[in-house]
C-alpha cells in the first residue's frame, strides 16, 4: 500500500488498516452494513440470477470483468485449442490425400513436410501466428487446403482482436486512475457563510487532470412511505453549493465540497444528538474523463454517521511559496473544532437563522 511506503498519509486512505492492535475485551456494537465501502466498492451481492445466459450475450464485457487469473487462462486456452483444432484438420487433410505415406518424387502433397500429427500441429501454429520457417507450405494440389488456410487466418485474427482487446481494456481500466482520487476520511458539519453546511474534501494526487469532473452526493437511509411501504435503501440526491450552478469542478488542488443544509436537504431535521443515533450514509461520487487516455473514470466513497464530525471544519492545505501554490497533503484530513449550533437547521430557521446563534448557548431555543 502507498501508506506503507510513506507516500500518502493514512488520514485520507480509501482502504486503511485497523488502528487498534489489541482487541477490546468488550464486544463491539454491531455496525450497520454499508451500501458503499470506503474504497468505493458497492456492498451488494447479486443472488438467485436465473438468466445466466445474458452474460454470454456480451462476451467481451464478461471477459473484461473476470479476474486476471481467469482472463489469462482463457487467453492461453483460446490459442492452444485453436492450434490443436486446426492441427487435427491439417493432419486429416494430409491423411486423406495420402501425404503421410512415402511417395515418389512425382507426388505433390497438399502440405509439404507433414509426416505426423506433431508436424501438422507445428504447421497450424505457423499459419495462425504467421511464422514461416520455410519447411512447410501449402501447395496448389488441394483446394480444401487453401480454403482451410483462409479460414484459419480469419479465425486467428478474430481471436487476436478479442483477446488482445480484452487484455488492453483490463490494463487500462478506469478504476486504476481512481486510485489517486482521494477523499477525506471524515465529513464535517459546521457553519459556512452563515449557513449550516455538510462538507467533505476531495483531491487528486496526479498532475494530469480529470476533465469535466463532477461530484454528486446521495443520502442512503431506510424510509417508509405514507402507505406503509418500507424502502430499505432510499437514495436521495442532495445538492451542492456551486457558484457555477452545476456540479462541475476544476480539480487542480484539494477542494471542499459543500452542501447547504436547507429546507430541501434530507439533513434538514438532523441535529448533533440525532446524528449519534441516526442510521444514514452519505455517498460521494466523483467522476470525469482522464486527460491522458480519454476514458471516463469514477471514484466513490461513503460516510456513515460515525464518520461525520459535528462542529469541525477542515484546515487549509494550500499555501503560496516562491510564486507557486504548494499543497500540503499531510493536512488533507485534519480538522479543527469551531463554534457550531448543535441543533438542526430547521430549528435554526425557526429562531431566525444563524445570526441568533450565541457561543454561550450552543442550541438556541425556539420561541
Amino acid at each position: 500500500m502507498l501508506s506503507r511506503k510513506g507516500i500518502i498519509p493514512e488520514d485520507y486512505l480509501l482502504t486503511r488498516l485497523a488502528e487498534d492492535v489489541l482487541q477490546p475485551k468488550f464486544r463491539a456494537k454491531a455496525r450497520k452494513a454499508r451500501f458503499v465501502a470506503k474504497n468505493g466498492a458497492c456492498n451488494v451481492a447479486h443472488t438467485n440470477i436465473r438468466e445466466q445466459g445474458r452474460f454470454l450475450q456480451d462476451v467481451f464485457t464478461t471477459l473484461v470483468d473476470l479476474k486476471w487469473i481467469h482472463t489469462l487462462i482463457i487467453f492461453t486456452m483460446s490459442f492452444l485449442c485453436s492450434w490443436l483444432l486446426f492441427g487435427m484438420v491439417w493432419w486429416l487433410v494430409a491423411f486423406a490425400h495420402g501425404d503421410l505415406d512415402k511417395k515418389g518424387d512425382d507426388f505433390v502433397p497438399c502440405v509439404t513436410d507433414i509426416h505426423s500429427f506433431s508436424s501438422a500441429f507445428l504447421f497450424s501454429i505457423e499459419v495462425q501466428v504467421t511464422i514461416g520457417f520455410g519447411g512447410r507450405m501449402v501447395t496448389e494440389e488441394c483446394l480444401s487446403a487453401i480454403i482451410i488456410l483462409i479460414v484459419q487466418n480469419i479465425v486467428g485474427l478474430v481471436i487476436n482482436a478479442i483477446m488482445l482487446g480484452c487484455i488492453f481494456m483490463k490494463t487500462a481500466q478506469a478504476n486504476r486512475r481512481a486510485e489517486t482520487l482521494i477523499f477525506s476520511k471524515h465529513a464535517v458539519i459546521s457553519v459556512r457563510n452563515n449557513k449550516l453546511c455538510f462538507m467533505v474534501r476531495i483531491g487528486d494526487l496526479r498532475k494530469s487532470m480529470i476533465i469535466s469532473a463532477t461530484v454528486r452526493m446521495q443520502v442512503v437511509r431506510r424510509t417508509s412511505t405514507p402507505e406503509g411501504e418500507q424502502v430499505p435503501l432510499d437514495q436521495i440526491d442532495i445538492h451542492m453549493d456551486n457558484p457555477v450552478g452545476t456540479n462541475g469542478i476544476f480539480l487542480v488542488s484539494p477542494l471542499i465540497i459543500c452542501h447547504i443544509i436547507d429546507k430541501s436537504s434530507p439533513l434538514y431535521e438532523l441535529s448533533a444528538s440525532d446524528l449519534l443515533h441516526e442510521e444514514l450514509e452519505v455517498i460521494v461520487v466523483l467522476e470525469g474523463v482522464v486527460e491522458t487516455t480519454g476514458i471516463t473514470t469514477q471514484a466513490r466513497t461513503s460516510y456513515v454517521s460515525e464518520e461525520i464530525l459535528w462542529g469541525q471544519r477542515f484546515v487549509p492545505t494550500v499555501s503560496e511559496e516562491d510564486g507557486l501554490y504548494a499543497v500540503d497533503y499531510s493536512k488533507f484530513g485534519n480538522t479543527i473544532k469551531v463554534p457550531t449550533p448543535c441543533c438542526s437547521a430547521r430549528k435554526l430557521d425557526e429562531v431566525g437563522g444563524i445570526g441568533q446563534f450565541n457561543s454561550r448557548r450552543v442550541c438556541p431555543k425556539a420561541p
